[in-house]
């Protein structure tokens, strides 16, 4: 597996009016009780239903290449995840980045130096085009096998059936 950087919504900003904005922030949360207790009683994940919202996630993404440079990547990444949705932390917040680094054993200063330098902003940024011409439209994203794409929240009998069709068609082992 390779984590890829992408904006479900860039800049953290809603894409429509507050009114709308509001309408859908409600749609969102009557659909996350449900996620939520998927997530809990299939996986053993813990999710909050106060994770704060409008997050502009640019830093963390840049904030993960750095982390990917010094093999600790997948520890930041869950450091984030458990940050964002068990904590309620806001990832945008420079402070609470670099403390996740610190947790998971990177040099603070070099890790604020990188984000705040925009060091791999270049890199997030190619990440995010290739996600726009993959089609990428929600997360998690998969793709598997070079040939097929599976976009948004899906229960793993999902997956292992992608899986299982990849196996059949030789495109992975």
């Amino acid at each position: 597996m390779e984590w890829r950087a992408f904006e479900l919504r860039p800049g953290g900003k809603f894409p429509g009016t507050p009114e709308e904005e509001a309408r859908y922030r409600e749609k969102v949360r009557r659909a996350d009780a449900p996620v939520i207790d998927y997530a809990h009683d299939n996986f053993g994940v813990e999710m909050s239903m106060d994770a704060p919202w409008g997050v502009n996630s640019r830093m963390a993404h840049e904030g993960s290449w750095f982390a990917r440079a010094h093999d600790k990547l997948d520890e930041y990444n869950r450091a984030c995840f458990s940050a964002q949705w068990q904590k309620g932390q806001r990832l945008d917040d420079i402070e609470t980045l670099a403390g996740i680094a610190t947790s998971v054993g990177l040099y603070s200063d070099g890790f604020r130096e990188a984000v705040v330098g925009r060091k791999y902003r270049v890199e997030v940024e190619m990440d995010l085009m290739l996600a726009r011409e993959i089609g990428i439209n929600g997360v998690p994203a998969f793709i598997f096998g070079d040939r097929y794409l599976v976009s948004g929240a899906r229960p793993t009998s999902v997956l292992e059936q992608v899986v299982d069709k990849c196996i059949d068609e030789g495109l992975i082992e």
